[in-house]
């Protein structure tokens, strides 16, 4: 296997877990309405960081916000919240930890008003994964007029750290879009 060449997107550094996460999670499609839920607070952690900072810590992030289910996150009371800001294991910022409590309820609001958040995500790209074309990773945005629009209503109902910048990472990471640039083994798999 000596001289082949394995090309993966630039951003992909040589760490093992990014590597896995490139190759057998991002860009992937998911439909899951509780995962998708994780991956947007998780992207909205990362706000101001690199997106390794938050894969290292997303097991504790897991663990300390009951993986991911709203209606146990919206337990969690003020000393919980203070245990969460000294907890090493996330980013200790009280507004991006607050706005995963804040999140929570906003998905619960919707659900019971009968409103399905996969079906609500996935409604911006008609349902069907957008896939570009890219040959540069300069080409790549980092915000679009969907992303845009999926903040806007995300913001209408409530939901915080979901600017469009965060919500187009947020779709690359869920495969609402698929950015791998041409020569990404990734996209030769397809």
């Amino acid at each position: 296997m000596e001289g082949i060449k394995i090309t993966r997107c630039s951003w992909v550094n040589k760490d093992p877990l990014y590597i896995s996460y490139h190759d057998n999670e991002w860009g992937i499609p998911e439909y899951e309405s509780r995962k998708l839920f994780e991956i947007m607070c998780l992207e909205g952690q990362q706000a101001g960081l690199s997106w390794i900072t938050i894969l290292k810590k997303r097991n504790s992030y897991r663990n300390l916000f009951h993986n991911f289910d709203p209606y146990e996150i919206v337990k969690l009371d003020e000393e919980n919240i203070q245990n969460l800001l000294i907890d090493a294991r996330i980013i200790r910022h009280k507004g991006k930890i607050q706005s995963i409590l804040n999140n929570a309820q906003c998905f619960i609001n919707m659900e019971q008003n009968g409103e399905d958040f996969s079906d609500f995500i996935w409604s911006f790209v008609g349902k069907k994964q957008i896939v570009n074309n890219w040959t540069s990773p300069n080409q790549v945005p980092s915000e679009t007029d969907i992303s845009i629009k999926m903040s806007k209503s995300l913001k209408e109902r409530g939901f915080k750290y979901v600017g469009s910048t965060i919500c187009y990472a947020f779709m690359q990471a869920s495969g609402l879009v698929d950015d791998h640039i041409k020569d990404c083994l990734c996209r030769n798999k397809k």
